[in-house]
């Protein structure tokens, strides 16, 4: 039985009720509490009705979302690949990270499609990031040198925007050669891990510290307990390992053309003028300049991965429902350098 049969169901047997109480002749108190109950159910009649407009809204609305992203879908076709001979782009932005825009799964598919572009005489990696996890910045490194070894007639070329710092300059290291402007912010060749120890103010609040472990260091860094010297030796080990790791990258990257001074893989940042001169960058200028004069072919297509028409109508309005629901449908798509 569905809910509205219910409610009327409900009202036909308590209007019945009211004339039968009247009828018996009650007096002026019964007429008012019977004009009062009456107004109450016209108020429940019109709130039910509002919810009933209300849901039938919502349904449209979800329906309109899966209409434009079906369209959407059904009528693009594969640009890259009708064009004439371009300069393929790929934006690495903001920090990379696995659960960020700039993760290496997206960069690598990215990459593949600008290589196998036969129309595609070179890529430009568009790069403005802080940098991030060393882990997913080493797949794209690797991925570059690999596609490079299959496709040897095909440079890579990085430029750098604003920023272009740690994680992301291990990805550059991974081009033919790098361009930035004069103002850039280029380098930070470093690792960093960072914490906070609250073991003071537990002490001054009078909370106790509760953790079992089995392994001895299965606790080690913990923040609610005192650091004890073997943990903080063991750690930095750790992230002395990871930053030979980048050096020995970048190093391998950039061969020659550094300037052999010892802050240089300091964690220090430069300007892009400071950069060419210590040979982080081989030059200043911006993609379409590199485009224009190093690769001789000004045209750019952007090969980045996109957000699905579903995912930009999610991400403007912001609805949560309606992420939930492309994430049920599948439509979706510790340290770090710095």
């Amino acid at each position: 039985m569905s809910e509205n049969h219910w409610d009327e169901e409900k009202d036909e047997a308590l209007d019945k009720t009211l004339e039968k109480a009247a009828s018996k002749g009650a007096g002026k108190e019964w007429k008012l509490i019977e004009k009062m109950l009456n107004g109450l159910f016209v108020e429940q009649r019109r709130a039910r009705r509002w919810g009933i407009f209300f849901k039938g809204l919502t349904f449209a609305y979800l329906i309109a979302i899966l209409g434009i992203y079906f369209f959407n879908t059904s009528f693009t076709s594969d640009l890259p690949g009708k064009t004439g001979e371009h300069t393929a782009v790929i934006e690495i932005a903001g920090p990379i990270s696995a659960d960020d825009a700039a993760n290496a799964d997206s960069i690598i598919w990215s990459l593949r499609d600008a290589f196998k572009a036969d129309k595609a005489k070179a890529v430009i990696l568009r790069i403005n990031s802080p940098g991030g996890s060393p882990v997913q910045s080493g797949y794209v490194y690797d991925e570059i040198k690999r596609l490079r070894a299959l496709y040897p007639a095909k440079p890579v070329y990085a430029v750098i925007m604003d920023i272009g710092a740690s994680g992301a300059y291990y990805i550059a290291a991974a081009a033919d050669a790098i361009y930035a402007d004069k103002a850039s912010l280029v380098g930070s060749i470093g690792v960093v891990s960072g914490g906070f120890g609250f073991v003071d103010l537990m002490d001054k609040v009078g909370v106790e510290r509760r953790a079992m472990t089995a392994g001895e260091n299965k606790g080690f860094l913990d923040p609610f307990s005192p650091m004890k010297e073997s943990d903080k030796v063991f750690w930095q080990s750790v992230l002395d390992t990871t930053h030979q790791q980048f050096i020995d990258q970048v190093k391998k990257g950039r061969g020659d053309k550094l300037v052999d001074e010892p802050d240089l893989f300091s964690g220090l940042v430069w300007t892009g003028e400071q950069a060419v001169r210590k040979g982080l960058i081989d030059g200043l200028g911006s993609a379409s300049y590199v485009a224009r004069e190093i690769v001789g072919q000004e045209k750019l297509i952007d090969y980045s991965s996109k957000m699905s028409p579903l995912d930009k109508v999610i991400e403007k309005f912001g609805v949560s429902f309606g992420k939930t629901l492309a994430a049920q449908m599948g439509l979706t798509s510790g340290y770090s350098l710095r």
